[in-house]
């Protein structure tokens, strides 16, 4: 009697053939405006026990095995290519809403957690924590995938933030499910009123102590093993994901958040040691792809949605507030100081993306065995579809609208309408494009017309960036190492036809 292979071959068929139909449906759905992502979580509820394939999948310990590595995984990638020069004007701003920004989102959603699906202030405020942040997933792969070339100011803010806030929302739900749990035993008096914040101090601390050294020593140590072995760019990755990987669990194990650690080890490492990372970007995306589809296939089948439609209309009520009232108010109290205009704010407020993470987030309820807990996924997966579905699909219409989107080098009919018919080289004399056109010099008369916008702008350029000066409209039409180089000039309307006639 021969040994039966069915139980290696039939599980991998389905495994290997889902994520093959996945793919492909994938590049059809984004034609039409839609995420890879949703496709892999509708997959994985297909297969699930509400779906064809019927298959009851309840090992809350394994998805949340597998959610947490690939959500490393994707986290590694991105702050591998994130280039230390958008710190310049993303960090400040991404520091803000990954922390005030998250904690304002879980407090206004838990307002309306307690009112539309009437859960008590502590359950309600633990959803709130659990659904507030964005997903680096899904802000990855949209952006990269939308086809549209942000401003650097509104693209390094909208990355940094999504890899820097999944440990304020890790945090926040640990918090409140020890507060849930202390509360249903009477515990709270023991609890020290300083103990979470310590616990916050602590989190963060370890996580960028952590990734700051590590991602300091392995991108010295990478310069040297590239220099001798010369590694295959597929050799690299692996270095990159298991080095990554191992301080992720050695910094969680030291009781720190291992997604920052992983996140700035990455950030470190890249811009240690550029020339040597750049080959393995390829292969790491690769990586990161296969993490995202085994992550939202596997927390698709995970989800129950006859369970969720149950609350379908309060769960969506809850997804409205945080789309509509939540994160834009967060998005205002945390760059309006910085002198963010309107139409910037809103693309970011939009651009919120919910994926993975509170599917995630959803599994800790559940292990930590609060009652009800299973209510948290439904009504995360409710949030997350709405967010794919209404803010994912429209991130290329929504950058065009709100005027954050800039045209390629070759669509010279867009760079027009974006900087004006004309330009001038940024170190041109303030009085002497005035005069030319004349319009009104303002002081001091011997500044050139990069200082000038510079300073009208009042924050660090980024090309794109505009202010009026008489009767016309100047923008940064290119930069060199942080500096204006080009200033394109757009006559206002009104000017202009004046002077035609």
């Amino acid at each position: 009697m021969l040994l039966s292979l069915d139980f290696l071959a039939i599980p991998l068929l389905v495994a290997a053939g889902l994520v093959f139909v996945s793919l492909l449906a994938g590049m059809f759905s984004t034609r039409l405006g839609f995420s890879f992502l949703l496709v892999f979580l509708v997959a994985g509820m297909l297969l699930g026990e509400d779906g064809p394939g019927g298959v009851a999948f309840a090992d809350h310990m394994l998805a949340f095995w597998v959610g947490n590595v690939a959500l490393a995984v994707i986290l590694l990638d991105g702050g591998l290519r994130t280039h230390h020069s958008t710190f310049r004007t993303g960090l400040k701003p991404a520091l803000w809403l990954a922390t005030l920004g998250v904690l304002v989102s879980a407090l206004i959603t838990g307002i309306a957690a307690h009112w539309l699906l009437g859960f008590s202030w502590p359950l309600a405020l633990l959803l709130g924590a659990i659904v507030g942040s964005t997903d680096a997933a899904a802000v990855f792969s949209l952006l990269k995938s939308s086809g549209v070339r942000l401003n650097e100011r509104v693209a390094a803010t909208l990355e940094i933030e999504s890899g820097l806030n999944d440990p304020m929302a890790v945090y926040l739900t640990l918090a409140l499910i020890g507060w849930v749990l202390n509360a249903s035993q009477g515990l709270m008096q023991d609890v020290a009123w300083w103990a979470p914040l310590w616990s916050l101090a602590l989190q963060f601390g370890w996580g960028a102590a952590i990734g700051i050294g590590t991602g300091w020593g392995f991108g010295l140590l990478l310069r040297r093993l590239t220099l001798w072995a010369r590694p295959s760019g597929g050799v690299r990755a692996l270095l990159l994901t298991s080095a990554g990987l191992s301080v992720f669990a050695f910094t969680t194990w030291m009781g720190g958040s291992g997604f920052l650690a992983i996140y700035v080890f990455g950030v470190f490492v890249a811009n240690r040691a550029p020339q040597s990372v750049t080959p393995a970007l390829s292969a790491m995306d690769g990586f990161a792809w296969l993490s995202q589809a085994a992550m939202f296939l596997m927390l698709g089948l995970l989800v129950t949605p006859t369970e969720a439609l149950r609350t379908f209309w309060p769960a969506l009520g809850v997804a409205a507030v945080l789309m509509l009232v939540a994160r834009p108010l967060s998005v205002w109290l945390c760059l309006k100081p910085m002198r963010f205009d309107a139409r910037e704010m809103a693309f970011i407020s939009w651009v919120g993306l919910r994926g993975a993470v509170p599917i995630v987030l959803a599994v800790f309820p559940v292990m930590a065995g609060i009652e009800g807990a299973k209510a948290y996924a439904n009504v995360a997966l409710i949030v997350v579809l709405a967010s794919l579905v209404l803010q994912g699909s429209t991130i290329p219409w929504s950058a065009r609208r709100a005027g954050v989107a800039l045209p390629d080098a070759s669509d010279t009919a867009r760079a027009r309408e974006v900087f004006g018919d004309f330009e001038v080289p940024g170190n041109t004399r303030i009085a002497d494009l005035c005069g030319f056109y004349g319009w009104p010099t303002p002081e001091p008369e011997h500044q050139s017309v990069a200082q000038w916008l510079t300073q009208a702008l009042e924050r660090p350029p980024v090309e794109g960036d505009h202010a009026t000066l008489g009767q016309a409209e100047l923008s940064v039409r290119a930069m060199r190492e942080g500096e204006i180089v080009r200033v394109g000039i757009r006559l206002i309307e009104s000017a202009a036809d004046g002077a035609g006639n």
